[in-house]
């Protein structure tokens, strides 16, 4: 046990990283020393990085990769004689970024073996510097029951929050990894490429088991869709009420697919389902068909209508703004959300956000897209892009100062909207209708709401 490796999350939507517990698990079966740190909970520790051999930092979101950048430094001066790691969805993209950045290790996908075998090599051979593992795999593997031993209690990180304002601890599973789907903007592209690998159903319900045994009442499953293969989601979901009748659980899917499956609905309720987040990203058919969605603007419709039909929540996600928006688009995304009752169901967050292009993005493939973008930006791990007409971006910009200033004042989800209502048809110079009528209920919902690409907040800095 004299090999240390650390294992760091720097953020993950406040869940309990697997992408921590699973490697744990792997090197701790072969006899390896693993530290998990968690930057969302905890500081960079000099004594946990002093003595490390490895340090492998997992980035599977934007906003992680961008923390990870500016810990970087930090991280080599407590571990100056670490070799340096950078795995997770975020990595390969960053590939060229990361390793002018001294960063030794760059892996992608089912990531398990290579780091395995890195330790390996680093034990036997010092510190080589040469990358002999792929920077991406995707062969299929054995999972481990994750160890989250070294992790912060459960109980620290996101919860289920009820409409009646109760909460649950919520623990976090992975059925499936990658997506049979090739959705232009996704993170999960570059590295899947239309592939997803799925995690035995025993390996899940062991993990899931562990969780309940710390509390955890409520499970999210954080597949990029859950449905990629719904006779395997299907059994989890069985599997999971089966063994605890209890337990609730959330899941993510598209819109394609709660349409395809929505005999499946039902049965997911009846077992526990309260949830699902489905990324809708648009009300606009064009611009869905620029991000290659497969859906059109009223499939939305009919999924919200689904998912009520079975008693289930649907929580949709948008990508607000995008070099297609018009203000009259922006407008007309508002309209949907008040006609479909669901202002209560998206979190304000979701409202302000801007299309995000970094390295590698298959937004690049579409054809005359590129010459849209400014230069790469390595502070933004992204391309940016000016909206044609000035004011869009103005909006965006002033929406998303108003909105994080509401939400550090815990300002109720309808008044944000109403305040985003206003702003929108200022900003078009247009009267804004009175919000009146039903607006919709509270939906279960989790403590951190769901979105990739945000700014590192002033918090989430202060880790080291």
């Amino acid at each position: 046990m004299d090999f240390k490796v650390v294992l760091v999350n720097p953020y993950e939507l406040g869940r309990q990283p697997f992408a921590l517990a699973q490697p744990a698990a792997w090197l701790k079966r072969e006899g390896f020393a693993v530290s998990c740190l968690d930057l969302s909970l905890q500081k960079l520790d000099a004594g946990v990085l002093e003595d490390a051999r490895l340090v492998a930092i997992y980035v599977g979101m934007h906003t992680a990769t961008r923390i990870a950048v500016q810990a970087l430094p930090r991280i080599r001066a407590l571990a100056p004689k670490a070799h340096l790691c950078v795995y997770g969805l975020y990595a390969p993209m960053n590939e060229a970024l990361l390793r002018g950045m001294g960063v030794d290790t760059v892996l992608g996908g089912e990531v398990e073996p290579a780091l395995l075998s890195l330790c390996q090599r680093l034990r036997i051979n010092g510190a080589p510097k040469a990358q002999s593992e792929p920077v991406v795999s995707l062969e299929r593997i054995a999972f481990e029951v994750p160890d989250r031993s070294g992790l912060p209690k459960l109980s620290r990180y996101a919860h289920l929050v009820l409409p009646d304002g109760s909460t649950r601890v919520a623990g976090f599973a992975e059925g499936s990894r990658g997506c049979k789907h090739l959705c232009r903007h996704c993170p999960v592209v570059p590295v899947y490429q239309g592939k997803f690998r799925i995690v035995p159903v025993d390996a899940v319900m062991q993990d899931i088991r562990q969780q309940v045994n710390e509390g955890a009442t409520h499970i999210s499953f954080g597949d990029p869709d859950f449905l990629n293969g719904p006779t395997h989601g299907l059994r989890l979901a069985r599997a999971l009420h089966e063994a605890f009748p209890g337990v609730t659980f959330d899941a993510t899917s598209k819109i394609q697919h709660l349409i395809d499956h929505a005999a499946l609905l039902p049965e997911l309720r009846a077992s526990g389902c309260l949830f699902i987040t489905s990324a809708v990203e648009a009300v606009d058919d064009d611009i869905l068909r620029h991000l290659d969605k497969h859906h059109a603007s009223r499939d939305f419709d009919r999924a919200v209508a689904l998912t009520r039909a079975a008693g289930i929540a649907l929580a949709p996600t948008f990508v607000a703004f995008t070099p297609w928006t018009t203000l009259e688009g922006y407008l007309a995304l508002l309209e949907r959300l008040v006609e479909l009752q669901l202002v209560e169901s998206v979190p304000p967050v979701q409202l302000t956000i801007r299309l995000l292009v970094p390295e590698g993005s298959w937004l690049l493939k579409l054809p005359g897209f590129r010459e849209k973008l400014l230069a790469f930006d390595p502070a933004l791990l992204g391309y940016p892009w000016i909206h044609p007409d000035p004011r869009v971006d103005r909006l965006q910009q002033d929406l998303q100062a108003s909105v994080a200033g509401c939400e550090r004042q815990g300002v109720a989800r309808r008044e944000v909207f109403a305040a985003v209502w206003r702003m929108a048809h200022e900003a078009a110079a247009r009267p804004a209708p009175e919000l009146a009528g039903d607006l919709g209920a509270p939906i279960p919902h989790l403590s951190e709401p769901w979105y990739c690409c945000a700014e590192p907040t002033e918090q989430q800095l202060q880790s080291f």
